[in-house]
């Protein structure tokens, strides 16, 4: 498969600093909370009740600060119908960074796991960051999906895990950030610099939140 990593997008003007400009896309099945996770995120908020699936692809946009650098992150919005599939391939080459979203009350949406990553091994860049993400950790009464499933498939694929809340917020903005400095720390390492390491900051983390648990 071709590479096809696009720089990372950088603007300057006089009156604001450096901004990097990265584009993350969520995937998953449907209603397993992608749009829920992108407002939690973009506006500190929750779409309670119901609300209108998201057709094809939408987008926002949120700049966030990673070690004193502006980073704009572009968040791409996927559905999850099958029926959208083609529509969303073609984004799938300029995303820098995938959330892959799955919910613990519903057991297909985890089994399809591997099917979205067969998808990203196949139409995304090569060098992609991807992060697994088990939503609705608060709706602990209706699990079906063990914690420890979670992160025992994505030790097989060797991606960062955690389980994430839209309802109450936790570990979505961890998530995000932990992206951005992943990104953000590939596009600057100097040559002698130690890589970031995306597992530890994320431990990290958990541990000065006082949250050992995920979630």
């Amino acid at each position: 498969m071709m590479n096809h990593r696009k720089d990372f997008t950088v603007t300057c003007c006089p009156f604001f600093p450096r901004v990097v400009l990265l584009q993350v896309m969520l995937l998953g099945d449907s209603a397993v909370g992608k749009t829920c996770v992108l407002v939690r995120f973009k506006d500190g908020a929750f779409l309670g009740g119901n609300f209108i699936a998201t057709v094809g692809i939408d987008f926002r946009n949120k700049v966030v600060d990673v070690d004193n650098l502006k980073v704009k992150l572009q968040i791409w919005d996927t559905a999850g119908q099958e029926r959208f599939r083609s529509v969303t391939h073609a984004y799938y080459r300029d995303a820098q960074a995938l959330l892959l979203l799955y919910d613990i009350t519903n057991k297909p949406s985890f089994d399809n796991i591997r099917a979205w990553l067969t998808e990203i091994h196949e139409y995304a860049q090569r060098d992609v960051v991807i992060m697994l993400l088990g939503n609705k950790s608060d709706m602990a009464a209706e699990r079906v999906v063990k914690m420890e499933d979670g992160e025992k498939l994505a030790k097989e694929y060797g991606v960062p895990f955690m389980e994430t809340s839209a309802k109450t917020g936790g570990n979505v903005e961890l998530a995000f950030l932990a992206i951005a400095k992943e990104l953000k720390h590939r596009a600057t390492q100097q040559p002698n610099e130690p890589k970031f390491k995306i597992h530890d900051y994320i431990e990290s983390q958990k541990q000065k939140s006082g949250c050992c648990s995920l979630g």
